[in-house]
């Protein structure tokens, strides 16, 4: 049996795992694309629980940066980065759902696609920001342009990396704030969890009615902590099928996949966005999976797992996840 039809969106879900109707959110119908994520922009589709999209994205620089001789510091306006399509309205969302995003393809867009990673001065894991200030002069400034298709990333001539595409930022809105794109938090954002691939399915709690839902900041590669700052970033067609769970209480992002279920932190530091996110997964184990609260704290500390999403950004992000065979009942 396919997986998917005993996942939490195919079981809890309002349209229970079928298909509904198809869209196209191209460039040209997106037309202004979002910096911000809340509750005053203005949506770009509504669409209905079951119901799939296919969405071009563009990349993290908005196509700025088109060769390696462009500059970051030249070329970008930050905090304008991570351009997000959306939002999209989804008819039935109300304040205490979750809305479930199958990811189901993400493809590089263009005739000959091409990733980019940078160095952008005072921003990356090992290096000054404004957010952890020191007196040393920024890293050098570089642009590398990387070929990708579907069979790989092409580092180098020496490296070859494998083609592992996300989303890097996948949002609800938030019920009164509007946040920025770079900005990870309960609402989801930038997390940059690798495992939010095709195949998954992100959980996300509602907060707003319609839910909002923003997308963009695809990678066509990331290793943990995205740890220089930028990943390989690349325009992509996305396709996603999107479900409804009516009155599902959660706090934080939720993550599935076919081995695995993930809860998912924000914060500074590092060791309270790794907090929040297994203290998520241990109440759900206990809400929803039959386990006394002290034995699954205990047994996560045996077979819990970490996913490091990003290491760079105004919040960290963590994902606890335990294998699904623990949860399976006796």
């Amino acid at each position: 049996m396919n997986w998917l039809e005993d996942s939490i969106m195919h079981t809890r879900g309002v349209a229970g795992g079928k298909l509904g109707e198809t869209h196209e959110l191209t460039e040209g119908r997106q037309g202004k694309f979002h910096y911000t994520i809340g509750p005053y922009s203005e949506p770009v589709m509504e669409i209905k629980p079951g119901d799939r999209v296919i969405i071009e994205t563009r990349d993290a620089f908005e196509g700025k940066i088109k060769t390696e001789q462009d500059l970051p510091s030249q070329k970008l306006q930050v905090p304008f980065l991570n351009p997000q399509n959306g939002p999209i309205m989804i008819a039935g969302a109300e304040k205490g759902d979750v809305v479930a995003i199958h990811i189901e393809s993400i493809k590089p867009r263009g005739d000959n696609p091409r990733g980019t990673c940078c160095l952008i001065p005072r921003f990356g894991a090992l290096t000054g920001t404004e957010y952890t200030a020191t007196l040393n002069d920024p890293l050098p400034e570089i642009t590398r342009k990387i070929d990708l298709d579907e069979e790989g990333v092409y580092w180098s001539k020496r490296v070859m990396l494998p083609y592992r595409p996300h989303i890097g930022t996948l949002s609800l809105s938030p019920e009164i704030d509007s946040i920025n794109s770079l900005t990870p938090d309960s609402h989801g954002g930038n997390m940059d969890v690798p495992d939010m691939g095709p195949g998954s399915i992100t959980y996300l709690p509602v907060r707003s009615a319609g839910a909002r839902l923003f997308i963009g900041d695809a990678h066509a590669c990331q290793g943990d902590g995205e740890v220089c700052g930028t990943a390989v970033e690349f325009a992509t067609t996305t396709t996603i099928h999107v479900d409804l769970i009516k009155d599902w209480d959660i706090a934080w992002p939720r993550l599935e996949t076919d081995q695995l279920v993930m809860a998912i932190g924000s914060a500074r530091p590092l060791e309270d966005a790794t907090r929040i996110a297994y203290h998520e997964l241990v109440r759900w184990m206990a809400k929803e999976y039959g386990f006394d609260l002290w034995d699954a704290y205990m047994m996560l500390s045996q077979c819990g797992q970490v996913r490091l999403g990003n290491f760079v950004d105004p919040k960290y992000t963590v994902g606890a996840a335990i294998r699904k065979k623990y949860l399976k009942p006796i």
